[in-house]
């Protein structure tokens, strides 16, 4: 059955890359699985032992400055609009997880139209995993009890896929595991047992010559105590945003065969950052097998922006004990701010900035394409906490304004949403701009009408974004789908916490508001076909990071700043909080 959706990260792989696993076996499963047909995980003697593990940093961990604004006592008015908003968040929350205990319990996915569910990350309740910590921080402890019920029946030994995403294994499974352990203190032991027998599981992914991870892991193979090979086609976001949970799994287990599996993947990365055609920078594919990073384009964007992400939140969790990732971020940031970001040319002169792709291949001097993608909206946030981190307090200018970049691409269509993929007019300069109608002519022009010999330009331009629907300063939206995404909300969440501006949480309640209005459905939520259209479709499609990290971000915002503070927790790249070291005992 062709999916009804497509993930952004499949948009531009390259040939040879392996498609990703949530179109390959994302399907309607109206019945349980008959379990005696399937083959079962059996564990064998490592092909590739490591002799020697690479060991956790035993030194004591170093200051890190505080990240989190000192926030004053609020009016009794001022709380009690905060509570109120969040009161309809939770509401929303509560109504997407009844409808996916009542029709998908036990399985990945709600399809939140239909009904029905889906599997798309093996079969392992992946909505009931991602959320269990978004249960404990709204306070349904009720709903938590039933899940922790629940993780008994789920068997990570079996599985109908015949590929396990490593990747999206680890964040959304291991990850949610971890974070509802740390978040509840420890007090419910079978978190961490599960999240020991999944990884244990998902650590024989790493079991070839190099000790790179085979991403798209050929299981069955294992199982059956064959050899498996990396991919010369390996997504960097794959590669480089398994550390987190597997650090954290080695602090909690003291077992140091996590750590090192990660910790082989940095310190090969941090060889090649400045080796690659952008030094600083790592590009969107790397050959996993022979160790090659010659893909000629680069991102911060899909299939690239964890492994940036987790550059500053990997040094909060190690407590500042090695100064590696402070180095590779320093160098990430150089590059970033040289080649890859540029300010959008706006009717209204807002000062924003964007971060564009980069194809090395295409001209000798390096011009980000501007191009901007939800997935990117992260960014700004992760910038925000490498500046606070870091010590880097000219950056967080910058933080803000990727992060207003994506209110503006919210607050610039129709219904108040942004989309998927668009394509802007950048300003020539970054100190002014000053919009230029002609300009945004013809850019539109240059971008849907190559090739056009039209006398009267300026009429095919407006033709082109009428029919297009395209807004002041935006040239193309390539994809018009809103895919109940979390990374806007999740940087104007970090800013909040960051700068105390109570501007964000209006800009958050005006993007929750419109993102319910168009979601919403009998059962759940659903995504939407097009942000352009007032009226759009919605999408049988909701993602387990509805309920893991997007409602649990507009719920935060709306909270007392110390429920999941950042200078306690770290959160990875699907919203789970682990305790940083400062705050264990």
């Amino acid at each position: 059955m062709t999916p009804l959706y497509k993930r952004a990260v499949d948009l531009s792989l390259p040939p040879g890359a392996e498609p990703p696993l949530t179109n390959a076996s994302a399907e309607y499963l109206p019945h349980p699985p008959q379990s005696e047909n399937r083959m079962r995980w059996t564990k064998h003697a490592e092909k590739h032992p490591v002799s020697s593990f690479i060991p956790l940093p035993t030194s004591a961990p170093s200051p890190i400055p505080r990240i989190q604004h000192d926030f004053p006592s609020e009016s009794w008015l001022g709380r009690r609009k905060r509570v109120n908003r969040q009161k309809v968040v939770k509401e929303a929350f509560e109504h997407a997880w009844k409808g996916y205990k009542t029709h998908a319990w036990l399985r990945d996915e709600l399809s939140p139209l239909s009904a029905r569910h889906r599997n798309t990350f093996a079969g392992w309740a992946a909505t009931l995993v991602d959320a269990l910590d978004s249960l404990v921080i709204m306070g349904m402890e009720d709903e938590f009890q039933d899940a922790l019920h629940a993780l008994e029946k789920i068997d990570f030994t079996m599985t109908d896929a015949t590929q396990i995403n490593v990747f999206e294994t680890i964040i959304r499974y291991v990850g949610g595991l971890l974070g509802a352990y740390d978040l509840t203190d420890g007090r419910y032991p079978i978190l961490l047992k599960k999240a020991v027998e999944l990884a244990d599981m998902i650590y024989a992914a790493f079991d070839t010559k190099n000790r790179m991870p085979q991403s798209r892991w050929q299981w069955t193979r294992s199982a059956q105590g064959l050899a498996i090979q990396p991919s010369r086609n390996t997504i960097l976001a794959e590669l480089g945003s398994l550390n987190l949970e597997f650090t954290r799994l080695s602090q909690l287990t003291k077992d140091p065969k996590y750590y090192d599996a990660v910790q082989r993947i940095m310190n090969l990365l941090e060889d090649a950052q400045n080796r690659t055609k952008i030094p600083g920078l790592w590009p969107m594919m790397v050959n996993a097998i022979d160790l090659e990073f010659t893909d000629p384009r680069f991102t911060i964007g899909g299939m690239a922006d964890s492994t940036y992400e987790y550059l500053p939140k990997e040094h909060m969790l190690l407590g500042a004990q090695t100064n590696q990732f402070q180095k590779m971020y320093a160098a990430s940031m150089d590059s970033i701010k040289k080649y890859l970001l540029f300010r959008p040319m706006t009717k209204d002169g807002q000062d924003i900035l964007f971060a564009g792709n980069v194809h090395t291949s295409v001209s000798t001097k390096i011009h980000p394409e501007p191009q901007w993608e939800h997935l990117k909206c992260f960014f700004g946030g992760t910038v925000g906490i490498g500046a606070k981190v870091f010590d880097r307090p000219e950056e967080l200018s910058i933080a803000r304004k990727l992060t207003d970049g994506c209110i503006w691409a919210y607050d610039v269509m129709p219904t108040g949403i942004m989309p998927e993929t668009l394509q802007v007019s950048p300003c020539q300069s970054m100190e002014s701009c000053e919009w230029d109608e002609q300009q945004w002519y013809q850019d539109v022009r240059r971008r849907l009408a190559r090739g056009s010999k039209a006398d009267d330009t300026v009429k095919e331009a407006k033709a082109i974004i009428k029919e297009k629907g395209l807004q002041p300063g935006v040239t193309e939206v390539s994809d018009g789908r809103y895919l109940l995404r979390p990374e806007a909300i999740e940087s104007v969440f970090i800013m909040y916490r960051i700068t105390g501006d109570k501007k964000l949480q209006d800009d958050a309640w005006r993007m929750f508001q419109n993102i319910e209005k168009m979601t919403r459905t009998k059962y759940a939520h659903a995504a939407i076909d097009d942000v352009r259209n007032a009226h759009s479709a919605q999408l049988d499609y909701m993602e387990s990071f509805w309920l893991a990290e997007t409602l649990k971000y507009f719920y935060l915002i709306f909270s007392e700043p110390d429920l999941v503070s950042l200078d306690e927790y770290v959160l990875n790249t699907e919203a789970h909080p682990f305790k940083r070291p400062s705050t264990r005992t």
